[in-house]
């Protein structure tokens, strides 16, 4: 299975590299950060290489579109949206961490479907016509997205629990929780996102 992170030029490392983080401790999946371009640079001036390009990005059996300081830019380029148009939900998992709930929105990905983000973005994604609640997970279907930098882990939860079933969900964020505070931070996870989840990724 393979998740491609949507990390654009500004990326929060959070958002981004957390959620990389997470689901690459789990046996078959692949995590690859995708960018419009060959490098990129985050908002603290952290350079990375991107694994992939947009067009294999949406081809990936999930996405996550993160977050960044110029998330209103990437909104009003034309090429990046349009390269986006092939994110389809009907046959990906689709979700977005902070202001990645901006490009869902104008996408038109979430109409009818309230969703988190934090609260810079709140204000844009309100005007966008999207209903933002007060939480830092929700999902409906094949659609997630989270607000704050730490719910990353949630939507990274999300994702492991939706391809590779819940004990591998818990097995990833067991790893790396805090020494100490394992049990309390998987507990945390679980309370989040397992509401979001079909039963058959509960039980499996």
């Amino acid at each position: 299975m393979h998740t491609a992170i949507l990390t654009f030029d500004g990326y929060n490392e959070l958002d981004s590299l957390i959620a990389l983080g997470v689901l690459d401790r789990v046996p078959g999946m692949r995590a690859s950060i995708a960018s419009p371009t060959p490098r990129v640079t985050s908002m603290n001036g952290v350079t990375i290489d991107a694994a992939i390009g947009l067009d294999e990005a949406c081809t990936a059996d999930a996405v996550i579109v993160g977050s960044g300081a110029k998330t209103r830019e990437v909104v009003e380029d034309p090429a990046i949206m349009a390269a986006l148009a092939g994110l389809d939900p009907a046959r990906q998992l689709i979700g977005a961490q902070c202001s990645g709930t901006l490009v869902l929105a104008k996408l038109g990905l979430l109409d009818g479907v309230p969703a988190c983000t934090d609260l810079t973005t709140k204000p844009w994604v309100l005007a966008a016509g999207v209903e933002v609640l007060n939480q830092p997970f929700f999902a409906r279907g094949p659609l997630a997205t989270a607000g704050g930098c730490l719910a990353s882990t949630y939507l990274a939860t999300w994702v492991l629990a939706r391809l590779h079933g819940l004990e591998a969900a818990e097995h990833a964020m067991h790893y790396v929780a805090p020494v100490g505070e394992k049990d309390e931070y998987v507990e945390r996870a679980l309370r989040n996102v397992t509401p979001y989840l079909e039963p058959a990724a509960i039980s499996a």
